[in-house]
């Protein structure tokens, strides 16, 4: 017997006939290329190598990027629709995918020079190149401007030294972003390209970790490493702003990825529920069951309103306090999927408990939500300190 289970998409943007075909096309391509892969590479926690090359081929890694390096030069919105869908079926991929697309293209085309561009954007969009973001450190998690890597200027250019830990794709880059503490007497920061194998830069221990495990992250170490001044993204000083409107729209992005994760775990938990039985009924037929997926329901459409406005909002330009609204969109989205996943296990009782089911992987992969890109906690001092002055 199949469930007859109502359609789960939010339906609540207003896409333009383009955005449609996108989600349709991104759909088909998680259907079917994404989805079969997802046990495999969560078990041996590899990099999602076929899907990479697949989303590369279907412009998904320079969804943002100017036409002329290989770009589909599209917005915030269209990165919510990619990172939503690829969710759905597989989170390890969307992150790793959508990383690059918004985490390193994005600095490059929204603040690197015409040169960095046009070095580096081409490489990046068709999938020959992998890059990082290097943000966070031992001493520097939620406290990110508290990092203690220094970039020391030096005839030409600067050496870096210090740490980076948890960087998603740092096993495994050919790039990195690093951002760092400037040693001037105003100790700004600067964000700057260092390629793999440069001297003194160094890949460490990779991670093994309770969800996300098909997307690598790992620890970067830097000894002296000397890199161009040509490698500054942005003027010195400039990184901090740099930093905070990337941690923007990571956290809507983000929210669209908990939106797809959410989506996931609701069909999987409705499909079920409308398949097994117990005392002769389908267990989607008790009140209990009913509670759980209409509250799953209910919560995803307006969890999928707000970051989808605020995407929308970004894209006309119109954004307002951005960074009030992106951490709403996190908060929400993040506790939502953590619940809804949950749920979802609990729906399918000891079924849900084994990977002969995705939902065991949902909730692995949903605690990273309230997280990385900064915790639940933050994401609520944020708010908190704006609403208050």
């Amino acid at each position: 017997m199949t469930a007859n289970t109502g359609s789960t998409d939010a339906g609540v943007a207003d896409f333009t006939d383009e955005q449609q075909m996108l989600r349709a096309m991104v759909r088909d391509f998680a259907a079917r290329e994404v989805a079969p892969l997802a046990r495999e590479i969560d078990r041996e926690q590899r990099f999602p190598c076929e899907s990479w090359e697949r989303g590369a081929e279907l412009g998904l890694l320079g969804i943002t990027a100017p036409e002329e390096y290989g770009g589909t030069d599209l917005g915030l919105t269209e990165l919510c629709i990619v990172g939503e869908e690829l969710s759905a079926v597989c989170v390890s991929t969307a992150a790793t995918l959508l990383h690059q697309a918004d985490l390193v293209i994005n600095r490059f085309v929204r603040h690197g020079s015409e040169e960095q561009c046009a070095r580096w954007l081409p490489g990046l969009c068709d999938g020959s190149v992998v890059g990082c973001l290097a943000i966070t450190e031992p001493e520097a998690g939620s406290d990110a401007l508290a990092m203690r890597t220094t970039a020391r200027p030096v005839g030409g250019g600067y050496v870096l030294d210090g740490t980076k830990t948890f960087i998603t794709s740092g096993p495994v880059a050919n790039i990195a972003l690093v951002y760092a503490r400037i040693e001037r007497p105003d100790e700004g920061f600067g964000l700057f390209i260092v390629e793999d194998g440069t001297p003194g830069f160094e890949k460490g221990h990779k991670f093994s970790k309770m969800g996300w495990r098909g997307s690598p992250t790992g620890e970067l170490a830097f000894h002296a490493c000397e890199v161009p001044a040509a490698n500054l993204i942005g003027r010195e000083g400039e990184g901090r702003a740099i930093l905070f409107a990337g941690l923007n729209s990571e956290r809507i992005v983000m929210a669209a990825e908990c939106i797809g994760l959410t989506r996931g775990a609701l069909e999987a938990a409705a499909r079920y529920a409308g398949e097994r039985r117990q005392f002769g009924r389908r267990i989607g037929e008790f009140q209990m069951i009913q509670q759980k997926l209409a509250d799953m329901y209910a919560e995803l459409q307006a969890v999928s309103a707000l970051t989808y406005r605020a995407a929308a909002l970004v894209d006309g330009g119109r954004a307002g306090d951005l960074t009030l609204m992106a951490a709403a969109c996190k908060l929400l989205a993040g506790d939502l999927s953590m619940r809804a996943t949950t749920d979802a296990v609990q729906v399918l009782g000891g079924y849900g408990y084994t990977d002969e089911f995705p939902v065991e992987r949902f909730m692995r992969d949903a605690k990273l939500m309230q997280i990385g890109g900064g915790t639940a906690e933050i994401m609520r001092m944020i708010i908190g300190r704006r609403l208050v002055g």
